[in-house]
């Protein structure tokens, strides 16, 4: 099956790849992965208020995918898989595409206005001839009628 994978936080960017993935996934009878990344944290030499820490991220990302996927249930009908994991961004999407042969592609948007994010510039600039799989990268201006039209 194909899977489109979809990184979730909390810009508005991540909705338009949502959308626009649920919406290809419809249209290729293929699926949706969301990631959720929690930030490796610093290391505190209280190990109580650092467990603690990591926890509240944990149940943020959690919280923040559990949304999506509801969203996406609502709009789509798909059930998306859903992944919540913690370390840097561009390492964990890789270890995830290499672990999951139906991964088809890594769908991205950029912001609105201003720097494209992160993971765009990391993927898009550094890392693009180096992925095995499709790059699409959705810009983060385009509006609902305009993903829906698109994808």
């Amino acid at each position: 099956m194909r899977i489109y994978l979809v990184v979730i936080d909390e810009t508005p960017e991540s909705s338009i790849a949502l959308r626009f993935a649920a919406r290809r996934a419809v249209k290729t009878g293929g699926g949706v992965e969301i990631l959720a990344l929690v930030p490796p944290t610093e290391f505190t030499p209280f190990g109580g208020v650092q467990a603690t820490i990591e926890d509240e991220a944990r149940e943020h990302a959690e919280a923040l995918v559990t949304g999506a996927a509801g969203t996406l249930i609502q709009e789509s009908g798909l059930r998306p898989s859903i992944t919540v994991r913690q370390g840097e961004g561009p390492k964990v999407i890789r270890e995830m595409i290499a672990a999951n042969s139906d991964i088809a592609a890594l769908v991205l948007a950029t912001a609105a206005a201003g720097a494209p994010g992160p993971l765009v510039t990391h993927f898009a600039g550094l890392d693009a001839g180096a992925l095995p799989i499709p790059l699409m990268i959705i810009p983060g201006s385009l509006d609902r009628e305009a993903i829906d039209r698109l994808s």
